[in-house]
């Protein structure tokens, strides 16, 4: 039940994070940064398991790993910008924030071309003449 793990220090670094804000607000705000990086660094496991399944799914299926590991990096670049724009929004950086979501969305736009391509080609090729 890792679950209540993360849920039960979450709710304890929020307690402790209210207490400690009034006197010292930057201690306070990492707190609950290095509390955001260690859920994160504990699920590295989970994270690493599920690739692996997905990558002896993709090989059984004969689909080329470089889809794959591009479409994870894509997820990786949207999890990554979203966990650090969460964090800089704790610290009231709404600005930062909206600028760190831009550019994984610009990122993930990037990465995406070589599918997109290959996508539009395969239909290209199905149309007939």
């Amino acid at each position: 039940m890792e679950i209540i793990q993360i849920v039960g220090l979450g709710l304890l670094t929020t307690v402790l994070v209210l207490i400690i804000r009034e006197q010292k607000p930057m201690f306070a705000f990492l707190l609950a940064a290095f509390t955001g990086i260690a859920i994160f660094l504990f699920l590295i496991g989970k994270i690493s398991a599920v690739i692996g399944v997905l990558e002896d799914l993709a090989t059984k299926a004969e689909i080329n790993l470089i889809f794959l590991k591009t479409i994870l990096k894509i997820i990786g670049i949207a999890y990554i910008a979203e966990f650090g724009a969460q964090i800089v929004r704790d610290a009231g950086q709404e600005a930062i924030a909206s600028k760190i979501e831009l550019s994984g969305k610009i990122l993930i736009m990037v990465m995406a071309i070589p599918i997109v391509s290959v996508i539009i080609q395969t239909v290209v090729k199905s149309l007939p003449a």
